[in-house]
């Protein structure tokens, strides 16, 4: 890297998975309006075509006269070219197709068990985890030949496993996972301010939380906004769109919007347990035994939240990748729009630009107290130069704690599972999940069923 006066040029980014048709464009589009950064993405991908379009489209997007941070962008035929003295690390991957998501998805639901996104937890959690586990063996691998000090940010689901598995492989690695479900959560408490309060256009940033949990399953323990507490408001909110449910626009709700809900799950999740879950309602749910939110479609719509199918991904898919013709042709250019993800921010603390309070994936060493040592929570974090200080955030009420506490042993189980491939473990883990609500033959039967779904991604 080449430091200059508030900037930092000639920063080598490895992408793995630089085909992405969805976060890469983001990423794309951060980068190019940010001057402080420039240097080069190397794009590897499995689908190289995929990478030599978002080549096309990522140097369109630095020969614009109105982008002002300039990147060059190549595509690579393998791991060591991407990653040999490479600054960083990004890997945004999908571990296997959309016929193996559909069975992750809807072949529990031949037993009763619904999954309103299946990519983390749950039974469609645990089979994507066993196809993604071995790819980041080798992605850690890779890493520890090729670029062992780069700093690597994950965004692949399941979150907390694909972390696991780096450090089990790498434990030197630099690694943390970043998700934006938390950033929501500040929205919705902006949203918030605005319906009780009046107070209008507050910048999710400026709420100061502290976090703690598991990814997907993170819990906010303190909440303010100009000094002032918004737990007793929170409350109020709670209690004022428990049975109506609440939409940050009077034209728009979660019915017309796959990804979207109504906030009824964490209003619920408040008034038993008094802290705010910090996710979308989708991703809360599969934390639970099915008779909280997921019993059957009924319960779903009552809850207002969705069950995002696959066959709403693969019509999402066809337009990104009609989408993604029009940008390589020109017909279409991206539009220079913030994200509000923070992933660039990131990068800006690790070289030393300005430090960073976020919060972050990474192995638990004492930041959440009562949590297992060394599996990965999400916490805040301070971000500086070639540093992450986790934030001692304290210990999760007993009644949390014992709600995230499963799903903690169980990733741990989960890593052990699709390292060991010992098929016996790995079924009485799956057990152990509480959407699997199942008698022992019916969980074998659903397991045996998903395992051949997923075959070809497992030595077992």
């Amino acid at each position: 890297m080449r430091f200059e006066k508030n900037k930092v040029k000639d920063v080598n980014i490895a992408y793995i998975g630089g085909g992405s048709r969805g976060w890469a464009w983001t990423f794309m589009t951060d980068l190019s309006m940010d001057e402080q950064l420039g240097g080069t993405i190397r794009l590897y991908d499995i689908d190289r075509e995929a990478a030599e379009h978002n080549e096309i489209i990522g140097n369109a997007l630095t020969a614009r006269k109105d982008t002002v941070g300039k990147w060059d962008y190549k595509v690579m035929d393998t791991l060591q070219q991407a990653l040999t003295g490479a600054d960083f690390v990004i890997i945004s991957i999908l571990p296997g197709t959309f016929e193996e998501m559909r069975s992750d998805v809807h072949e529990p639901e031949k037993y009763g068990i619904y999954q309103s996104v299946g990519d983390s937890v749950g039974p469609g959690g645990f089979m994507r985890a066993m196809r993604t586990i071995p790819m980041y063996v080798e992605i850690a691998q890779a890493i520890k030949a090729y670029a062992p000090q780069a700093w690597v940010i994950n965004y692949t689901n399941p979150m907390s496993v694909c972390v696991r598995t780096l450090y089990e492989v790498f434990p030197q690695i630099k690694a943390f996972g970043c998700c934006h479900e938390v950033f929501g959560t500040q929205k919705l408490l902006a949203c918030m301010l605005k319906d009780l309060k009046g107070i209008e256009n507050v910048p999710r940033e400026e709420i100061d939380i502290s976090v703690m949990g598991e990814n997907h399953f993170t819990w906010i323990t303190k909440a303010s906004y100009h000094g002032m507490d918004l737990f007793p408001l929170y409350k109020e909110f709670a209690e004022k769109y428990y049975e109506t449910g609440y939409s940050e626009k009077a034209d728009h709700n979660w019915m017309n919007d796959s990804f979207a809900c109504a906030h009824r799950v964490k209003f619920d999740l408040f008034l038993r347990h008094g802290l705010i879950a910090a996710a979308g309602d989708r991703h809360l749910a599969e934390f639970f035994p099915p008779w909280y939110y997921l019993k059957d479609p009924d319960t779903v719509h009552k809850w207002m939240f969705g069950l995002t199918t696959v066959d709403y991904r693969i019509e999402d898919l066809h337009k990104r990748l009609a989408r993604s013709k029009r940008l390589v042709s020109g017909e279409e250019q991206i539009e220079l729009k913030p994200s509000g993800e923070e992933g660039i921010q990131l990068i800006k603390a690790l070289v030393g630009l300005k430090d960073k309070v976020s919060n972050v994936n990474v192995p638990n060493r004492g930041q959440v107290s009562n949590l297992p040592l060394g599996t990965v929570v999400e916490t805040n974090a301070l971000f500086s130069r070639d540093s992450i200080a986790p934030v001692f955030s304290g210990a999760l009420p007993y009644d949390v704690q014992g709600l995230v506490m499963r799903h903690a042993i169980n990733q741990e189980g989960t890593v052990q599972a699709g390292l060991t491939k010992d098929r016996d473990f790995a079924f009485r883990v799956f057990m152990n999940d509480p959407l699997v609500a199942l008698s022992v033959n019916d969980a074998r039967r659903l397991f045996d069923s998903m395992v051949a779904n997923t075959q070809k991604y497992l030595n077992w």
